[in-house]
């Protein structure tokens, strides 16, 4: 089977979950409206969708043969559509243009912090539990 013919199935699944991950994220996002104060709709998201990649890397790595389409689906499609730095990076921007550097700067510095440490975190306590369950 040819390199091209072996990714297709790959492709589509990681446009589908994108779908669903970016439908996820439009619904949480239109909770609050845009350009209106701190950007916390996103802030939420981004943090949670990298809580959600510590757990589902980590149950992945405990598992001897996943799917091989289930990370490209879960990880890159879904929760790779539903968090977006690409909307943390506009945030950012529009609280510099409206004249709120402090807030522009705590943004831009707490977003990846929590960011790195949901994914640790997720991690983490994943592996806790899957532990106690095996004990």
């Amino acid at each position: 089977m040819s390199r091209l013919r072996r990714q297709v199935p790959v492709l589509a699944v990681v446009a589908a979950g994108g779908v669903l991950g970016s439908l996820a994220r439009h619904g949480a996002a239109s909770l609050q409206p845009a350009g209106t104060g701190w950007p916390w709709a996103i802030l939420v998201v981004n943090v949670s969708g990298c809580l959600l990649i510590g757990v589902l890397m980590a149950v992945l790595l405990d598992l001897t043969a996943p799917h091989r389409l289930l990370r490209p689906f879960l990880g890159i499609g879904v929760l790779g559509g539903y968090t977006t730095f690409s909307t943390y990076a506009v945030d950012t921007q529009r609280l510099l243009a409206d004249g709120r550097v402090a807030a522009a700067l705590t943004y831009f510095l707490v977003t990846p912090v929590l960011a790195l440490l949901a994914v640790w975190l997720g991690t983490a306590a994943t592996r806790a539990l899957r532990g106690r369950r095996r004990a």
